[in-house]
């Protein structure tokens, strides 16, 4: 081929290929549905005969919907979407602190033996069976040991001191039995009754003083134990305690603490003290610290849903602060570190907006920036927006042509 017909090709060829690519860039931008400028889309618009000036208008200059999350309002009703408008209103400064539920000092008490022996635990007794005031817990019985049953030697000096008495009683009537012979006789029954106590023929029993729920059995089956040791420890389940540990370093917190809120470790749900009755023990401010920690108590009355021993996390209240934004714990999305929420900005659109939080209320999180009044955030269904916008996926029948 010559130079000079290789030159008369060539503008053919590259006006050929600037029809092509302009052909495939206006294909892409109708099917992308690609934002334009104004400029843009009237020129474009025009070429097409399309008229969208009330959809122009409605869209503010600039902005596009290329960061929204679509889901339209009949899937978001299925999947438990709900919004609700951010509102400033009043909320209690709160400290989070750990604590534990132990039963009430007055609420607890120790079985203890009568007498020395060797015991013989009740089938009844053991850790986290419940028992009645009077029940009995062990018997103690020195039958078998070197040295004879002590309750038996005392049963039998009772006897025979009963027996002298009945003996000097109507000689003393008589005359025959001087008043000092007779007095006598009756210290000896006194001592000896007062020496047999409960003693049975099976030993002495150890009972239950009060109702409530074996917490701990401190002697083992057929161990010797001497008058007055304890065998089992009891804890009424009616009334408990809640120990809260403000840390040393938030002291000036202390005197600020007005409630508590607490969730246990085998649950997600949180509990307001006033749901049980509770309220602050007295301490008269003069709390001392423990391994680096003040204890704060409250008392509370046990419903059956609460268990001694359980360690909780306590979100200790203080002052009530107005005009605070908050949102539930559940409107709260965390990724690598950062916390989102989820704004409605249409019905079938929603903005992922980065939060910087505040206090933590325990059921509530203070929202320090990134929210205003009048905005619709999700509060439930949270997981399934955040699904819409990894998936991508555009509900049926939504279309953004401006």
């Amino acid at each position: 081929m010559n130079t000079n017909r290789l030159k008369c090709i060539l503008p053919f060829v590259a006006a050929f290929a600037l029809i092509g690519f302009g052909s495939c860039r206006h294909e892409k931008n109708e099917l992308g549905h690609h934002h334009h400028s104004e400029a843009e889309e009237a020129s474009e618009h025009g070429a097409h005969d399309h008229d969208h000036e009330g959809e122009e208008s409605a869209e503010p200059e600039g902005e596009g919907h290329a960061d929204e999350i679509l889901l339209s309002p009949d899937k978001a009703a299925k999947l438990g979407v709900v919004v609700t408008e951010v509102a400033p209103a009043q909320f209690s400064e709160v400290v989070t602190v750990s604590g534990e539920l132990t039963a009430s000092p007055s609420a607890q008490s120790t079985v203890t033996a009568r007498s020395a022996g060797i015991v013989n635990l009740a089938s009844s007794a053991y850790p986290g069976s419940a028992v009645t005031r009077g029940q009995t817990i062990a018997t103690v019985s020195g039958q078998g040991m070197a040295g004879g049953d002590a309750n038996e030697s005392a049963r039998v000096a009772l006897a025979a001191a009963k027996r002298e008495l009945d003996r000097l009683t109507p000689l003393h009537k008589d005359g025959i039995v001087s008043t000092r012979d007779y007095n006598a006789a009756l210290m000896a029954y006194e001592t000896a009754k007062a020496a047999a106590g409960n003693a049975t023929s099976a030993g002495s029993t150890a009972t239950a003083p009060i109702s409530g729920t074996v917490t701990s059995l401190l002697v083992n089956q057929g161990q010797y134990v001497d008058a007055g040791a304890p065998i089992a420890q009891i804890a009424a389940s009616s009334s408990l305690t809640l120990r809260a540990n403000l840390p040393e370093r938030m002291l000036a917190f202390l005197p600020k603490v007005s409630g508590a809120r607490f969730r246990t470790a085998y649950s997600d749900e949180v509990h307001d003290i006033s749901d049980f009755k509770g309220h602050r023990s007295a301490d008269g401010g003069n709390a001392v610290a423990q391994q680096g920690y003040f204890p704060i108590y409250f008392t509370l009355s046990n419903d059956g849903t609460l268990s001694a021993g359980s360690f909780c996390e306590v979100y200790l209240t203080g002052a009530e602060r107005g005009e605070v934004i908050s949102v539930p714990v559940s409107a709260l999305s965390e990724q690598q570190g950062e916390y989102f929420v989820y704004v409605q900005v249409h019905d079938d659109a929603y903005d992922k907006r980065p939060v910087k939080l505040g206090a933590d209320a325990g059921d509530r999180v203070e929202i320090l920036s990134g929210l205003a009044p009048g905005e619709k955030v999700v509060t439930s269904g949270t997981t399934f927006v955040r699904l819409a916008e990894t998936s991508g996926a555009i509900p049926e029948g939504h279309s953004h042509n401006h």
